[in-house]
């Protein structure tokens, strides 16, 4: 991340110069001159001044001017002094809270949930939303092996909701049909009533103690089915994203490149969980500007984004909204934050499906 000057490095008259300019630039995403902030009633300094101050919080690397005559507007450094030490978050209202809970509160299946909550949130930060969760793990019923080929076999894991889910384990040499029996009833004995993460830590404590009476190629079977299982669901993320047509508003057509550049970055869905990953053992919420995360440098994006968590305070997902670095903070940050809270209350209550 890059460093510049703290708040404690500029005058009072500089401070309020700064958060006018940050601001009036947040509002309408132009640039701020010094005759609209001398109009502006905040700053009783003449045009000449403020423009003297304005160069100064140039020169130290705060405010950009895009234009030779144009006025200024905040850089990357400049926006993160901004929100660490000057932005006033204004809490949601009680509409706004409504809004985002009234799409949890019918029950339904988790994806439902997940989209109600990103739709809202697009709606009311004028961003583009996302909501993530880990694929869910079902509570299994029976695990079977079946040979393909010497080396190769399917493991069918069913779930108690019926599910059926198939994979293929390569083998680092031939076993018979006894081997594959073994392991597939040894792993249904341990797995029934049982998500796939519960079991695992169950199988592997036998296992290393020398507990689980199999023999050396039945526990070669065994441990590889669990590392397919595993690593392929931490692989496929729930993920859903909203409102990418908020990012087409009038000052962004000014700048049609970097919005053609966002909206290409907000197809990648294995990127995009990447970067949510980053928020996930975070106690707060956690806010990205333009370059402080890789994958949204490119378009100078900000992502604002948030752990939710369930009953037992494990974090379970994460929540978050992507824009231009012009997005309002002081609004959007406890909005992202009561919709992560919200969505830990309502998602695992009985009146969600796991289907």
């Amino acid at each position: 991340m890059v460093t510049g000057p703290t708040l404690t490095d500029l005058t009072d008259r500089a401070r309020e110069i700064f958060r006018l300019v940050v601001e009036g630039y947040i509002a309408s995403g132009q640039p701020m001159g010094s005759k609209a902030l001398a109009g502006s009633g905040g700053v009783n300094l003449s045009p000449a001044s403020i423009r003297s101050v304005l160069q100064e919080l140039q020169d130290a690397g705060l405010l950009a001017a895009p234009h030779t005559s144009a006025g200024r507007m905040p850089t990357e450094v400049g926006l993160r002094l901004f929100v660490d030490g000057i932005m006033q978050v204004a809490e949601p209202t009680v509409a706004e809270r409504a809004q985002i809970e009234r799409g949890l509160s019918h029950g339904g299946t988790i994806e439902n949930a997940l989209a109600a909550a990103s739709s809202a949130l697009s709606e009311l930060s004028a961003g583009a939303a996302v909501v993530m969760v880990p694929k869910r793990e079902p509570r299994l019923v029976q695990i079977n092996f079946v040979p393909l080929s010497p080396v190769r076999a399917l493991a069918v894991l069913v779930s108690e909701d019926g599910g059926i889910e198939n994979r293929v384990i390569d083998l680092p040499e031939p076993v018979g049909a006894s081997v594959l029996e073994q392991a597939g009833n040894y792993l249904t004995s341990r797995l029934q009533g049982r998500t796939l993460g519960e079991a695992s830590g169950v199988v592997r404590a036998e296992i290393a103690g020398g507990r689980s009476a199999l023999d050396a190629a039945s526990t070669d079977l065994v441990q590889r089915g669990l590392v397919v299982w595993t690593q392929d669901a931490a692989a496929r993320p729930v993920m859903v994203v909203r409102g990418q047509a908020n990012l087409l508003d009038e000052a962004a057509l000014s700048d049609i490149e970097r919005v053609r550049q966002l909206l290409e970055e907000l197809e990648s869905a294995e990127a995009i969980a990447r970067v949510l990953d980053a928020a996930r053992e975070a106690q707060a919420t956690r806010i990205f500007i333009g370059s402080e995360n890789r994958l949204f440098s490119l378009s100078g994006s900000s992502v604002i984004a948030s752990p939710w968590r369930d009953s037992e305070g494990r974090v379970v997902g994460v929540v978050g909204v992507i824009g231009p670095t012009r997005l309002n903070y002081a609004r959007v940050v406890p909005m992202v934050d009561f919709t992560a809270q919200t969505l830990g209350r309502f998602i695992g209550q009985d009146g969600f499906s796991r289907k």
